[in-house]
């Protein structure tokens, strides 16, 4: 085993309508990490795949042809608000990076960019996940065993 892996498994949905770009990230993300990977080069079954797994995160291209990037904050978003996205694009702009924020997006990351970009993004929008889900969870306890 690599040590540079993680311990932790969280699964991840690569949405991207270029086949090398899913592969380069699948790769990525499996050689150096525990997580596992579903890829699709169809944005319009993001809601189909997510309804079928539990997704800890979601990586999506900006710029896609039918459903772009800013459908698929809103169609994880409506799922599961818990579920980070990260947006990978070659057309960024504040402008852009700003809107895909507002709406949701846990990151915004432009292309070319580095695996270790890539991996950190990852492992911080899980540990923010994980925290996300802890503090809703001892909320709810301190609440239900409040007098």
């Amino acid at each position: 085993m690599n040590n540079q892996k993680k311990s932790s498994i969280g699964k991840i949905l690569i949405v991207d309508d270029e086949p090398d770009m899913l592969e380069m990230l699948d790769m990525i993300i499996s050689d150096k990490t525990n997580h596992r990977v579903v890829t699709t080069n169809n944005p319009l079954e993001v809601k189909d795949i997510l309804a079928k797994g539990n997704f800890n995160l979601v990586i999506t291209d900006l710029k896609m042809p039918v459903m772009d990037g800013m459908d698929v904050i809103a169609a994880v978003k409506s799922r599961d608000a818990d579920i980070p996205v990260v947006v990978i694009t070659a057309f960024g702009t504040i402008e852009s990076a700003e809107e895909a924020v507002r709406r949701g997006a846990y990151d915004f990351i432009t292309k070319p960019f580095r695996k270790e970009q890539i991996l950190v993004t990852i492992e911080r929008a899980l540990d923010w996940q994980r925290l996300t889900r802890e503090n809703r969870e001892l909320k709810r306890h301190v609440k239900n065993s409040s007098p």
